[in-house]
Order: structure tokens, then sequence, then C-alpha cells
């Protein structure tokens, strides 16, 4: 095999492959990326055996067809550090050993890999679906990135390892929670096939799903979702995305969300962001907890930690009413509030001190969180 490719091109390619590579795996095969070459195209696989991706691309000339394996960590290395606008891949054999390996150039630079068998690389499935769901490219990576993070990927019970894919009729909410927090966002999808989807409120791991937030790199255009009965395979552009189905249940997430709060109060993300940081400088591994001070007009953040110190910080807030005190763990709303622009508005929702708190956008984004003991 023998081709030259954009040396940008193929670093994009790998970056994406890389996310799905563990380098904790004894299986030398697995921390491979498979490259294949033919007809002026290319593409590069790469699994884990639970979660695989393929990268496709054009801009490539082909000179000889054929397929190698190319370790991941050295060619990002390699990719990154040279300076040069194409890069060349060549499977070679040497004349004094008869052995073969994979030549490397880049500019001046050149580098000689060796050769594993493309024969022992698992396979990577394609996109050969006819019932499927389509969601705008922007909306599902932008619903990714406000769920994904309160996922419990070491977690045992139920499926809280994954996101779950909730479709009633052409409403699509995904949800996920670690059973501390919830987050949860809706967005518009469509059904495309002959065959009627049964939900089964699939689950899709973590890791698939960041690794599909990764591979949507453009604005414009849909995705293409299938989900069947072990797994899920996704299309988007140059990408395709094949991942295993979280086991278990996902909990009754609807069931966690508190009935009509007692107190609606408009916040501006960067302003209530700001305290939330601040307040966060002064916690430690075992006092995470900042008490949230709601009275006339005023929060006020308040955080004691044995080897750190305190700190106080207040913001005004159209508040009235009785005083509420309420523990956070504040780690928790600045996972929510990193995932909105800092001119947005939103909505925090109150009952009582003992009571989970709500906050909302007006997009569709729904955020749970449940309060710490009072306990000191």
């Amino acid at each position: 095999m023998k081709l030259s490719c954009s040396r940008s091109t193929l670093l994009s390619g790998f970056q994406i492959i890389g996310s799905v590579i563990s380098s904790r795996t004894p299986k030398e095969v697995l921390k491979c990326a498979k490259l294949e070459a033919a007809d002026g195209k290319a593409t590069l696989s790469g699994t884990d055996l639970e979660v695989s991706i393929r990268f496709d691309f054009e801009e490539v000339e082909v000179m000889v067809p054929g397929q190698i394996l190319l370790s991941v960590h050295e060619l990002v290395s390699i990719l990154r550090e040279a300076h040069t606008d194409s890069v060349e891949i060549e499977l070679k054999k040497d004349e004094e050993s008869d052995q073969d390996f994979i030549l490397i150039q880049a500019g001046k630079s050149e580098f000689r890999l060796s050769v594993h068998d493309p024969s022992e690389f698992p396979a990577v499935e394609t996109f050969n679906e006819s019932n499927y769901f389509e969601i705008p490219m922007q909306s599902f990576r932008e619903m990714i990135r406000r769920t994904v993070f309160a996922t419990d990927p070491e977690s045992t019970r139920y499926a809280l390892g994954g996101v779950l894919f909730d479709v009633e009729g052409d409403k699509l909410t995904l949800a996920a929670t670690d059973g501390r927090r919830l987050a949860m966002v809706e967005s518009a999808c469509s059904y495309q096939g002959s065959e009627a989807y049964e939900n089964n409120r699939p689950v899709i791991p973590a890791k698939a799903m960041s690794l599909i937030e990764k591979s949507l790199t453009g604005d414009e255009g849909n995705i293409q979702i299938a989900i069947r009965a072990n797994d899920v395979i996704v299309k988007s552009g140059r990408s395709t995305i094949f991942g295993r189905l979280v086991e278990g249940r996902f909990p009754k997430y609807r069931d966690v969300i508190p009935p009509e709060p007692t107190h609606n109060i408009d916040l501006e993300v960067g302003t209530f962001f700001g305290a939330v940081r601040q307040a966060q400088i002064v916690t430690d591994v075992e006092t995470r907890g900042v008490d949230f001070i709601f009275s006339s007009g005023l929060l006020t953040l308040k955080s004691v930690a044995a080897s750190v110190g305190e700190s106080k910080v207040e913001i005004p807030i159209p508040f009235e009413g009785d005083d509420i005190v309420i523990t956070f763990d504040v780690r928790y709303l600045a996972d929510f509030l990193k995932t909105l622009d800092s001119a947005a508005h939103i909505r925090l929702q109150l009952i009582d001190s003992d009571s989970a708190a709500v906050l909302k956008t007006d997009d569709g984004y729904t955020y749970v969180i449940m309060p710490l003991s009072q306990a000191r």
C-alpha cells in the first residue's frame, strides 16, 4: 500500500479514532487503527470491541491500494510534530531482513514503524440501515454536551453509565443521571423507514456519545441514528460510530422532577456562574458543599473548608419571601452552567431547603440537583 494525504485531514481522523482506543488493553492490535485505501478513498477504523468508529476521507492520492495497521499514539505524535502539508505512507519490505515495515515521510522527516497483521483487526460495521432517526447535527451535538457529563460510567446500578434515548412521536429526549443529579434535554427528530419504531428506551454508552459529539464537526445537515436490538449505529458526515447498548433499565427520570415550585428565580448565567466559581475556590475533597442562602433580593454563597478557609459571595437576585438555606455540591452546578452561554438566562425553581432544585432554560433543557445534608 502507498498513499499521500493531507496531514491535517489525517491528524483529524487519528484524533477521532484515538478517542475510542484504550491504552490499557493487553491486545496490541486494539491500540492500532486500520487504514484501508483504494480508488482515491481511504478509511480509518478503530475499536475497543464495545465502541467502534470508521472515518472516511477522499483528500488522498492512492498510488498502491491496500490495508495496514498503524499505532494511533505514534501516528498522532508524528502528525502533530510534522511541519508539512502532506504525508506519505507506504508499506515496504526491507531487502536485507526480508521483513515488512511502514515508511512515513513528512517533509524531510522519515519514520520507520513495525507492522501488525491487518487480518487480526476486528471488523468495524458500516451504516447500511433502512430504518433510522434523523436529527439536525448541531442540535444533537448540543444535546450530548448538555447530558453526557451527568452519567456515571462506573456505576453498576440501572443504566447510569449511558444516556437515555427516549422518543415520543417527533420529539427526542436525552436524559442522564448519576443518582445525584439529572440532566435532560428535548429536540425535534424525524423517523425514516418502513418498519414502525418500537420505543424500548435504549441507553447509549457515555463513551459512544462523547465520540459522536467529537465527530460532529459541522453545523449543517442531519445525522442518522439506527437503534437495533443490542446496539446503535450512527452516521454523521465522514464518521460511522457503532456502540453496544448499556444493559439494564434506566430510572423513571421524570418522576424525580419536583412538582410546582414555591419560587421561580431568574438568573443570568454569567453572574451566577461567576459566584459559583468563586465559592468553589474555598472547598476541598471532604467539604464540597456550599450553602446557598436565599433572602429578600439577595443570594449569599458561603463555604467553609478546614484545610482552606472560608468564603462569602453575594449577588442580587429577584427573590422575595422567607429565607431558604440549601446546600449544593458546587461541582454539579458548575457542570451545568459551563454548557450555557454566559449571556443566557435560566430559571431556578425551589420548594424548600430539603427538596431538589430545578434549573431550566427556554430551549428545553432541564437540570435537577439534589441538596446535600445541612449537617456540618
